[in-house]
């Protein structure tokens, strides 16, 4: 039998498992499984500036790509706790990451070593599974198992924690013979999906909400399939934007409450049953829950048992894998179409077509300093169909929502859950990372990107290049929207006046220089004729020195975005479009 270090063992698992890339900082108690990875040399390593920094460039290269796990790697104590953001952000939005942390060796794990924190405690609330493992010979099943548990019924996060005697242990183990465990997803019986078609057949305007586990579930041309054979028309949840292209004629637009389109909220209020897969009935989805709930129908379909009922109670519900689920209502759909057994929904279909290109939103706005609904508009212009968009929090993130366009799933990245401020600079590393020669565009607000702003400095010494839209207002926007409710705007300016840089005009930081100073190339765009060249001049940067590039747009400083409490009563801010010109890249007109 081979013999080799506890810290050997675990990387020759990884590389079974099929990682070939990790995330992370060195330290103290965790060289001896660095010392692993360098001998091993197969597993790419990204050195990030601070661990919660590594843990979102995990979820951003897991969210790129089907079967990817993102690995982020700290030392003991504060690394981990460091990582705790990115394991509920994962968790939330059931992404596998594998969180690796050192620590203290087992004799002194209760004497209060250096950095010595009990993180599987910690962690145990925001992951699948959290472990110190206290004997090296179990160190290879507990990788074995963290791969199992992170692909089994709904996908999360696993930290492992490997105290530093465990790590340098030796051990047998024979790589070799080594097979991933067999993985185990509930799967729709024919029975259940008759039952749930037979309840969607008898409604007279069905709709399906589309959600974040079709995606994980690489079931989106199943759900198109799905919705073509039977009429349905579609609306996403903001973690299922993408699973039907937005220019598809059956997909009816968002729901929500933030972030979601008019003509979808209408069209929702105007169901009468929803088929519910791999979605959550999340509150920004619902908002109040007697307006999103009326006389409807309800059938929801989900991987995890106690989805189930969780918000609200279903009249029919399934345990399934999206894909699973999928497969079954396609085969069952395409039969009863054979038999002519299948309403005609085009009236219905088109009842909310219509609706969703007479409902929309103006952007064309011609305003100094710009406002923001341009900059979505010029971004619609300059990126195509194939760009993958990563946003995180804030109005910044709902206004791309509501104006943006996504054709593809993973497409739009984002933490829809947790939306912890700062993960997108990270999270588009992460993207870069796992699709090195995709188009990939964040999108920021000024706070969002000064949380965590030193991560790009990755991106310049590991070449990961990718445009970061920076929409600067100075302001927490969406917390001083929010502020309004108590007639009032505290401590929420970000504006102050740069002595070192006085071209900022009021707006505080200079992001360009800061940028510049970590090693990326930045614009800075004032008025909204210059948007689309400085887009297009972002990406030709971007080509030629392989960094991350900022294009700063200033915003004027107060934009109330479209938000309100329930799907009836979201307020609209500003104009609506009543004109072709007045919301140029609507893609109904």
């Amino acid at each position: 039998m081979p013999r080799m270090t506890a810290a050997d063992a675990a990387v020759a698992v990884l590389r079974r498992e099929g990682i070939t890339t990790a995330f992370g900082l060195p330290g103290a108690a965790i060289n001896p499984f660095y010392a692993a990875l360098r001998r091993d040399g197969n597993v790419a390593h990204t050195l990030a500036r601070h661990v919660e920094g590594a843990s979102h460039m995990a979820e951003g290269y897991t969210r790129t790509q089907p079967g990817n796990i993102g690995v982020c790697i700290g030392t003991s104590g504060p690394a981990g706790t460091d990582m705790i953001t990115g394991l509920y952000s994962a968790s939330a939005d059931s992404i596998p990451i594998l969180c690796i942390t050192g620590q203290a060796p087992v004799a002194k794990l209760h004497k209060e070593d250096f950095q010595a924190v009990d993180i599987s405690a910690i962690a145990a609330p925001v992951t699948k599974w959290a472990v110190t493992v206290m004997e090296p010979a179990q160190v290879p099943g507990t990788f074995q198992k963290a791969f199992w548990l992170m692909r089994t019924g709904r996908p999360g996060p696993v930290l492992i924690d490997l105290p530093i005697d465990v790590q340098l242990a030796e051990i047998d183990f024979d790589i070799d013979s080594y097979e991933p465990l067999p993985v185990a997803k509930p799967a729709a019986t024919r029975a259940q999906v008759d039952r749930a078609l037979d309840l969607v057949g008898a409604a007279e305007r069905p709709v399906i909400v589309a959600g974040g586990g079709i995606i994980n579930a690489d079931a989106a041309e199943l759900l198109v399939e799905f919705a073509e054979l039977t009429g349905i028309p579609v609306i996403p949840t903001l973690m299922g934007w993408g699973t039907i292209p937005d220019d598809h004629p059956l997909m009816a637009g968002m729901a929500g409450i933030q972030t979601s389109h008019r003509g979808a909220n209408a069209t929702m209020l105007e169901a009468d049953c929803v088929l519910g897969i791999g979605n959550r009935w999340a509150n920004r989805h619902t908002g109040d829950l007697d307006v999103y709930r009326g006389e409807r129908k309800f059938v929801h379909v989900d991987i995890e048992p106690t989805q189930i009922g969780r918000v609200f109670a279903p009249h029919y519900g399934i345990v399934s894998d999206a894909k699973a689920a999928l497969e079954q209502f396609v085969a069952v759909a395409r039969e009863r179409r054979e038999a002519g057994a299948l309403p005609d929904r085009s009236a219905w279909a088109g009842d909310c077509a219509r609706r969703k290109s007479t409902m929309e939103r103006k952007t064309h706005f011609d305003e100094v300093p710009i406002k923001p609904q341009r900059v979505y508009e010029e971004m619609n212009q300059v990126f195509g169909k194939e760009t993958r968009y990563v946003s995180a929090i804030g109005l910044s993130q709902i206004a791309a929502a509501q104006f943006l366009h996504v054709y593809r799933p993973r497409h739009w990245i984002n933490c829809g859950q947790a939306g912890p401020l700062g993960w997108t600079v990270p999270a588009a590393l992460g993207v870069a990372t796992a699709d090195p020669d995709a188009e990939v565009v964040a999108i920021s607000g000024d706070y969002d990107f000064q949380f965590m702003l030193e991560e790009l400095a990755v991106g310049a010494q590991f070449n990961r290049p990718y445009v970061h839209v920076l929409v600067n207002n100075s302001y927490l926007g969406l917390i001083r929207q929010a502020q309004r409710a108590f007639d009032m705007d505290y401590c929420v300016q970000l504006g102050f006046e740069n002595v070192n840089s006085p071209e900022t005009a009021g707006y505080g930081v200079d992001h360009v220089k800061v940028a510049e100073g970590l090693g990326c190339k930045a614009i800075r765009v004032r008025r909204p004729e210059d948007l689309r060249a400085g887009f297009e001049k972002a990406r030709q940067l971007a080509a030629e020195y392989r960094v991350p590039v900022i294009v700063e747009v200033i915003l004027e400083r107060v934009t109330n975005i479209s938000m309100g409490a329930d799907l009836a009563g979201v307020n609209e801010f500003e104009p609506l479009a009543e004109r072709p010109e007045d919301a140029p890249t609507a893609l109904t007109h």
